[in-house]
């Protein structure tokens, strides 16, 4: 497959090396610290799952991996080495991408034109490579989703699940090794949550990292090995996702208590 974007080559780290570290990081908004003091980090391969409740930090956390917000202090290293991601544009060649919840898709064209959105295939006398085009989608739609076969179809006229392929499939066509997945089944039916939720597990098993931003607990234990809950602009935790119940994660979001620290009474309250 030919490519263009510019990756970070990693430097021996292996597969139980994080190949995102966020370290420290503050923002502040007038005064208010949205995000303060987090340290969060993500390995090849693995989906952590960022959840709080509306205002925890979290979507702001993302934004200064992804480019769109400076931070007003911290570091981020990829693959152990100190980076600077000031903008977007920064944050791709690093291999990061973003598939937020609206997906950023030209609804008048297929599936190649939204891949290839800007980044066009052209022949030798310069016009653009339609066939070109649709046989690099058909073969990175095949590694994602090999029932997908409306390559012709505006994606106005796609289900959820097959809008979310395209979008996903644009992000790994052009390298991304680091996902940040922003509510990616929000007001899709079972059966294209499904189909996301499986799109999920296939970039996990290509080695992809992904942050998983949600608001679905039941998405976020399908598919999680690590869960950080964020509160009031901090992390209250990071842990395994086999370590815990959904009723103390629910007490990190809401109550912004840890587990072991959470009371009878505090389940009672959270259960309502």
């Amino acid at each position: 497959m030919t490519t263009t974007a510019e990756t970070t080559t990693p430097k021996g780290g292996g597969a139980s090396s994080p190949i995102v570290e966020m370290r420290n990081i503050r923002v502040s908004f007038g005064g208010v610290h949205a995000v303060d003091d987090v340290s969060i980090d993500l390995r090849p391969g693995e989906v952590v799952g960022l959840v709080g409740g509306n205002g925890a930090g979290k979507s702001t956390l993302m934004k200064v991996l992804s480019g769109a917000q400076r931070p007003d202090s911290g570091e981020i290293r990829i693959n152990g080495e100190p980076v600077s991601i000031m903008n977007p544009r920064d944050a791709k060649k690093y291999g990061i991408e973003t598939i937020y919840q609206t997906l950023a898709l030209a609804d008048n064209l297929d599936a190649p034109g939204n891949l290839f959105l800007g980044r066009e295939l052209t022949t030798s006398i310069g016009q653009i490579n339609d066939s070109a085009m649709e046989d690099q989608t058909r073969k990175v739609m095949g590694r994602l989703n090999p029932n997908f076969k409306a390559f012709k179809k505006p994606v106005v006229s796609l289900s959820g699940g097959q809008r979310q392929a395209v979008a996903i499939a644009r992000a790994i066509y052009f390298n991304a090794r680091i996902l940040i997945m922003d509510e990616p089944t929000a007001a899709l039916g079972p059966g294209e949550t499904a189909q996301v939720r499986n799109l999920i597990k296939q970039l996990k098993a290509e080695g992809i990292a992904i942050f998983l931003v949600s608001h679905d607990i039941h998405d976020v234990f399908d598919l999680s090995e690590r869960i950080s809950v964020m509160y009031h602009g901090r992390i209250v935790d990071t842990v395994n996702k086999s370590d815990v119940t959904t009723d103390e994660i629910l007490g990190m979001i809401i109550l912004g208590k840890a587990p072991g620290k959470l009371t009878e009474k505090d389940i009672a309250e959270i259960k309502g």
